[in-house]
């Protein structure tokens, strides 16, 4: 069996009961990166055997893994943060599983999308998710313009070394929308920013923004009513 274990985005209590289980019952785990996901299973005082599992090698390491699984093996899939397969490896393992009919288990847990979509306080019933922002900039404005247009909630994540640019480019295509910003989510230093773009830009200029960042992004309609409200905002 393929166990897809999702794990802490970055509260490490955050972790499920049944999550622990099934790690602690697998014969053997595929990491995105065994290092950290060696810090996670020593804090859970777990000792399984690791396969690495990521972006370079997941294209011809899934048919060894599948082998396995045919042959008896559980299998935990983990990344180093959130459900796998969202924006992380794991998509191709889990289809090739699929098409070759073996028993695949998801569990449910943490995930950054969901946590900052709800954090935002924008509508949550309809939404998009566009994964990384791309890196050229072009592609990125005519990202950025698509999600301003949408009639949803859209989110991305971006790296704190482009949030900078990115805000720039919503401040020229959308400058009265009103955004959110979700930094550290989970974390001590966790943060939640709702402004308009020019606003959070001048902010992350005086503090440069570290870690893991996702982008809300409301529709048009809802940003108006946000505004509305803006007095008594926390």
């Amino acid at each position: 069996m393929l166990s897809v274990v999702p794990t802490p985005i970055g509260n490490r209590q955050d972790i499920t009961l049944r999550a622990v289980e099934v790690l602690k019952s697998a014969d053997l785990i595929a990491a995105e990166d065994t290092r950290h996901s060696g810090l996670l299973l020593q804090y859970l005082g777990i000792k399984k055997p690791f396969l690495s599992l990521h972006g370079h090698n997941e294209s011809f390491r899934c048919d060894d893994v599948a082998d396995r699984i045919a042959s008896g093996t559980h299998v935990a899939l983990i990344t180093d943060a959130g459900m796998p397969g969202i924006s992380d490896p794991g998509y191709r393992l889990i289809k090739t599983c699929i098409d070759r009919a073996l028993p695949v288990s998801v569990l449910p847990g943490p995930s950054a999308v969901l946590t900052a979509l709800v954090g935002s306080g924008f509508p949550c019933d309809r939404f998009f998710f566009g994964g990384f922002l791309p890196v050229k900039s072009g592609r990125r404005a005519n990202e950025l313009t698509s999600a301003a247009a949408r009639g949803e909630t859209s989110i991305y994540f971006e790296s704190p070394h482009r949030i900078l640019k990115t805000l720039a480019a919503l401040n020229e295509i959308c400058p009265q929308r009103r955004v959110c910003i979700a930094r550290e989510l989970t974390k001590k230093f966790e943060e939640y920013r709702r402004d308009t773009p020019s606003a959070l830009l001048e902010h992350f200029e005086k503090h440069p923004p570290k870690g893991e960042i996702t982008i809300v992004i409301p529709t048009e309609s809802t940003s108006a009513i946000v505004d509305k409200d803006s007095e008594i905002e926390p």
